[in-house]
């Protein structure tokens, strides 16, 4: 009953075109004044909109049946109210700078606005609104004005999964002039996301070229992978074939082989944010590959260190501070100052403790999401392959 209920909600919908693309105020008169459509929406759409200065967000929908029209962003449910017309209008409170995903909750039923271009987050498809930051947030938007690389979205067969698997490789703009060759980063998404988020959500691409351009980073080949395995569970249990073992010994191969890498530890990173943090350590440290990686990263990431446990975790890796230090040129660690109970101050206090050189970056004002991983990105690419 539910799901049929769910899909004549979804078809009314359709009929009636979720968002207000079918009635749009006639008028710039009509909008919110001093806002604009956000950069996610879809080609034409006018809403939802955004006010940059008090950094409030306005939807609204045609929907005269509904009886109650609600969007969620993170935590926080903003309520819809109905006019004669049936338009239902909906303000925020002011929210935070950066990439927010959102549902829109139209008579119980969670749906994906139209209005919005698609992202996957929350293991769902999602709506997606910007609230722009001012000139510090330059580092992350497209610069027309500088030499661009470029993302080649690729699918490989793993004999580990027993399917294909996809990647988005980004490779900076000199790649197709000459015969170099370039480090690589492995880089991993979060859970309830995938490969696709680093592109479309933190616009690796566009901090690498700027960065590029301005001499703060080195060139190098990105790799964006996926931290899931597609299969049934009976074969992700069974050891060997996890998304180490595919990371290690498919894909590493599989890249080496078809792009001009460096194919070296000293030339070979791995980063991630979030459960992609957790698979980077359990990756190079856990699964003791620090033969093939000299060079790490998590982005809101460390999970599961204490200062009772710091000499055992990971397998023992920091057991040995002065052997760590010697073989790990770069152990990066960043997170958000407001991301409360993750603990990730105390992980890395206990590293500290325990004479890990390890580097850590925190984002002011920002908890678990995007724009604490664009910084944290940033200043992780500044110090990668710097010799």
């Amino acid at each position: 009953m539910r799901r049929f209920f769910t899909l004549c909600v979804f078809l009314t919908l359709a009929c009636l075109g979720l968002g207000a693309q079918n009635q749009q105020p006639k008028a710039m008169t009509d909008y919110e004044k001093g806002t604009f459509p956000s950069e996610t929406n879809v080609l034409r759409a006018e809403y939802p909109r955004v006010d940059p200065v008090t950094r409030k967000a306005y939807f609204k929908f045609n929907l005269p049946l509904a009886h109650t029209v609600t969007v969620s962003i993170g935590n926080d449910v903003f309520k819809g109210t109905k006019d004669k017309d049936g338009v239902w209008s909906i303000e925020t409170e002011p929210l935070v700078v950066g990439f927010h995903y959102y549902f829109v909750n139209v008579d119980g039923a969670r749906l994906t606005d139209p209005n919005s271009m698609s992202y996957f987050g929350y293991t769902a498809n999602a709506g997606g609104i910007e609230v722009p930051e001012g000139p510090e947030g330059y580092y992350y938007r497209f610069d027309k004005n500088v030499p661009h690389g470029q993302i080649r979205s690729i699918k490989y067969y793993s004999e580990i999964n027993g399917t294909y698997r996809h990647i988005n490789v980004y490779v900076p703009a000199s790649y197709e002039k000459g015969n170099k060759r370039y480090p690589v980063l492995y880089l991993l998404h979060g859970m309830g996301e995938n490969e696709n988020g680093w592109v479309e959500q933190g616009h690796v691409d566009f901090i690498l070229d700027n960065m590029i351009a301005s001499g703060e980073a080195e060139e190098m080949i990105v790799v964006v992978m996926s931290g899931d395995i597609r299969t049934t569970p009976e074969i992700r249990n069974v050891p060997g074939k996890t998304v180490t073992d595919i990371y290690v010994g498919e894909l590493i191969p599989f890249i080496d082989k078809n792009f001009r890498t460096l194919a070296d530890r000293n030339h070979r990173a791995m980063a991630g944010l979030s459960r992609g943090g957790r698979q980077t350590t359990e990756t190079v440290l856990t699964a003791h590959n620090m033969d093939k990686f000299a060079w790490m990263g998590t982005l809101s990431g460390l999970f599961g260190i204490t200062s009772e446990n710091v000499a055992t975790v990971c397998g023992g890796a920091f057991a040995d501070p002065a052997a760590f230090n010697q073989r790990m040129r770069l152990f990066h660690i960043s997170w958000g100052s407001e991301e409360g109970g993750y603990r990730f101050q105390e992980g890395f206090d206990a590293l500290k403790k325990q004479g890990i050189d390890c580097v850590g970056y925190v984002s002011e004002g920002t908890a678990h999401e995007w724009l604490t991983w664009r910084r944290g990105f940033k200043e992780l690419a500044a110090r990668l392959f710097k010799k």
